[in-house]
């Protein structure tokens, strides 16, 4: 990718904490989560996701987030997940998403030194942001960094995925443009939507290449997908923007509560990165917003995404260590029930230790 999608964008909008703004027997996957102030931890339990390794996750303050990484047994790439500032945790339904598909997932702390940061991302072979509401600091700076050298491994030939959901998506928005003011405001909070393709759109490569037919047509017909956040950015200002419309195509558009429609799929031209402004890990794995579908067709939407993005980190020439993989393994901690309140997420992993690499 050309240097000039990293260079320093200007400001940030207003993070909302009520925003909800991703073939080795050691594959891994990781995933980033957002938190607000610690009282309200419960209610607001955001996490981004990236494809990297660690053990553990530290307690986090005001803008601390840590990574997290799945990774894949016998025939599945490893994925890392990378957590958002506030007390450290990791909402359960991004594990359990990456799980899904057949990879298993560590955890990346983004305010941990960087050469034990970028040490676990070596240990992946695919990363997801998660939604959230951090977009200013170190979070930003180290999702920027983070989104780089993804872009550098698969420039030397190494095919490393990304996806990036709702905060994710922003965050990429606002890196590649170089505008950290260029997203828009939009009403889509607890809302389940549909997904409107691009006319002429080929989907041939794409998250949607092999969903059955009848499932696509249900996609734009059916409020099958859930939607969760107050920013995004317009097909409009997306086409007008260079950078932006050269690095991505759009895949699909959605409407929000005021009939203003946004960017809610898109698919890089060069490069195995796909963001979602939607919540896909919802439909099978959250019950705490009332709007999040949960039928049938929901479920087959949860689980397509997810395998998509274990083919594509199934295709990764890194072959991490075994042992480096299981000391770092979510499976080393045990996940919180929160969901006794009827909202927020039903299952977090809350890290209350510094990270200690294993490496």
């Amino acid at each position: 990718m050309p240097s000039h999608f990293l260079s320093n964008p200007s400001s940030t909008p207003a993070s909302n904490p009520a925003e909800s703004s991703s073939d080795s027997p050691n594959d891994a996957v990781s995933v980033s989560s957002a938190s607000s102030r610690h009282s309200e931890m419960w209610n607001y339990l955001w996490i981004p996701f990236l494809i990297s390794l660690s053990r553990e996750l530290s307690l986090a303050k005001a803008q601390s987030t840590p990574i997290l990484l799945p990774t894949i047994p016998a025939t599945a790439p490893p994925v890392g997940s990378l957590m958002l500032p506030g007390t450290s945790y990791i909402a359960a339904s991004y594990v359990k998403f990456v799980e899904s598909a057949g990879a298993r997932v560590i955890p990346l702390i983004y305010n941990e030194p960087s050469d034990v940061l970028f040490q676990k991302l070596n240990l992946v072979n695919g990363v997801l942001f998660t939604g959230g509401w951090a977009k200013r600091g170190r979070y930003y700076d180290i999702v920027e960094k983070i989104f780089k050298r993804i872009i550098e491994k698969n420039d030397v030939g190494d095919h490393f995925p990304l996806y990036a959901i709702c905060l994710g998506f922003e965050l990429l928005t606002m890196i590649i443009s170089k505008n950290k003011k260029i997203l828009e405001s939009f009403n889509a909070a607890d809302m389940a939507s549909t997904l409107q393709f691009s006319e002429n759109t080929n989907i041939e490569g794409t998250v949607f290449q092999r969903f059955p037919p009848d499932l696509l047509k249900k996609l734009s017909t059916d409020c099958i997908v859930m939607q969760n956040h107050h920013y995004g950015i317009s097909p409009k200002t997306l086409q007008e923007n260079h950078d932006l419309s050269s690095f991505f195509k759009i895949l699909t558009t959605s409407t929000d509560e005021d009939d203003k429609v946004y960017v809610s799929t898109v698919h890089a031209y060069s490069y195995p990165v796909t963001a979602f402004q939607w919540h896909p890990e919802k439909n099978a794995f959250e019950w705490g917003l009332p709007m999040i579908p949960h039928s049938e067709d929901a479920i087959q939407v949860t689980q397509h995404i997810a395998n998509f993005l274990v083919s594509e980190a199934r295709k990764s020439l890194n072959r991490p260590p075994i042992q480096d993989v299981l000391d770092n393994l979510i499976y080393n901690y045990s996940p919180t029930f929160c969901g006794k309140a009827g909202k927020g997420y039903d299952e977090v992993y809350i890290f209350t230790q510094p990270s200690l690499a294993h490496l």
